[in-house]
């Protein structure tokens, strides 16, 4: 076992080999926690409340012993359940609730498990989802975000604490992120496509509904009422579970019957039962909506990041056996964007576009825009964009960047379900970077991902 450097937190440790459901009682008695004093992962100047309720407590207790343990060398008797890293409210919100229910599903046994999420996106991201600070403040967590672990939080390379841990459980992803692949994946839920990523995994659901939280909140709905004695259910969790079904849902207008049964299961135990389960939905689909279009006072790094999801992908290129691959996704047009920009200019969003991707190590970036316009009849019709760009300067060379520059362009303009075509300014465009416009509805990062990682599967320079 690796032992890490050692740091003093909150100025001294209390050392703990309990499990992880920690009593109230207990913790108030142990009110030591990580303080919020002005650091790289605590905005100094904003004041710091704490949370109120049982379910923000958990989360800052649980937060605190994870620090602790892994400061006395015992990160393997840790479960880090862990969504995707464009942490969205469904992301968030399952990773929470499987973390939750896995620490007092056990508390009372003789194998208790130690589990906490983990937000694979940094702290200061968190808040550029409008939605998701909505739906934390409703469910009175602390400010900051402090309750909750994020990436930059991890006091160790998430490469080496996958070899210390005692496993990963992935919520609304289908595989572990290139980092997290040395860990052992103990469970899997996901609403999308089964890439066949730890097939030992229990319980291992890949389910096509609405919400991923819908299949968590399932699970652990059913695990719990066969318990002998039930364990405590926050109201501000089962809250926070409505409200993420409700937004991937349209308040269940877009529904499945399995995100409605759960939605219904969970709402006669919040406090909100006796409320008209579609009524409450779309109550809250439309705030948190409302809230998530809120993003008109971000500039374009901001909105590269909100929502940026990348991974290295494997080549059969000796020279470059893999290459890293970005993804953003925009809800506005690029030449508004360009009106976000310092200099109002073209060259501008580019700048700032390869200083983001500079930081992120990517070879390759993709930023999918979608916007709507009224024709001439006054119908609103969706358009998409597709942003391509491509480094020399991470792992690639010149003459490399160029051919993986034309072989992921060729792929998309091959693609007949696309039908894209050049931007109106794409003869402006500058070397290795391309802009197609197309009308396809669907066509999100869920289609275009898979076009652009096989033509960098297949790409051998």
């Amino acid at each position: 076992m690796r032992l890490p450097h050692i740091c003093a937190i909150a100025g001294s440790l209390v050392t703990t080999s309990t499990a992880s459901a920690i009593p109230l009682e207990q913790s108030q008695q142990q009110h030591v926690l990580l303080s919020p004093s002005p650091d790289s992962t605590v905005t100094a100047h904003r004041p710091f409340e704490t949370g109120v309720g049982h379910f923000s407590e958990w989360s800052r207790e649980t937060k605190r012993h994870f620090l602790i343990d892994w400061q006395a060398g015992r990160a393997s008797e840790w479960i880090i359940v862990q969504g995707n890293e464009g942490g969205d409210l469904d992301s968030m919100t399952a990773a929470l609730t499987w973390a939750y229910h896995l620490q007092h599903a056990t508390a009372n046994t003789s194998e208790p498990i130690k589990a906490i999420a983990l937000l694979q996106t940094p702290t200061d991201a968190l808040d550029l989802r409008p939605e998701n600070k909505l739906a934390l403040d409703n469910s009175q967590m602390s400010s900051g975000h402090s309750d909750l672990l994020t990436l930059d939080e991890l006091p160790e390379d998430p490469q080496t604490l996958a070899d210390d841990i005692k496993g990963i459980v992935i919520v609304d992803h289908a595989v572990p992120l290139r980092k997290w692949s040395n860990a052992k994946i103990i469970s899997i839920f996901d609403h999308h496509h089964d890439n066949g990523a730890g097939p030992d995994a229990q319980p291992r659901i890949f389910e096509k509904v609405a919400s991923c939280t819908t299949i968590v909140a399932r699970q652990m709905l059913d695990e719990l009422e066969k318990l002998p004695e039930e364990y405590h259910m926050p109201h501000e969790l089962l809250e926070l579970i409505l409200s993420a079904i409700a937004i991937d849902s349209g308040g269940l207008s877009s529904a499945t019957d399995a995100d409605v049964e759960t939605a219904g299961r969970v709402l006669a135990r919040s406090n909100w039962r006796g409320k008209k389960l579609e009524k409450k939905m779309r109550k809250l689909a439309d705030k948190l909506g409302d809230a998530k279009k809120d993003l008109d006072h971000l500039g374009v790094r901001d909105l590269l990041r909100r929502d940026w999801k990348g991974d290295l992908v494997d080549t059969p290129s000796p020279r470059t056996p893999t290459v890293s691959l970005g993804f953003s996704s925009i809800p506005y047009s690029f030449d508004n964007q360009i009106t976000k920009t310092e200099f109002g200019e073209l060259f501008s969003w580019f700048a700032i576009e390869a200083a983001w991707t500079a930081q992120m190590g990517a070879d390759i970036s993709i930023a999918l825009n979608k916007y709507k316009i009224k024709d001439k009849h006054g119908k609103k019709r969706k358009i998409r964009e597709i942003v391509l760009c491509v480094r020399n300067d991470v792992r690639i060379d010149e003459a490399q960047a160029d051919d993986l520059f034309r072989t992921v362009s060729e792929a998309i303009e091959n693609d007949k379900t696309l039908n894209v075509k050049p931007w109106h300014r794409a003869d402006e465009l500058g070397r290795r970077q391309m802009i197609w416009t197309h009308e396809r509805s669907d066509a999100g990062r869920k289609v275009i991902r898979p076009i652009v990682e096989a033509a960098v599967r297949d790409w051998d320079m």
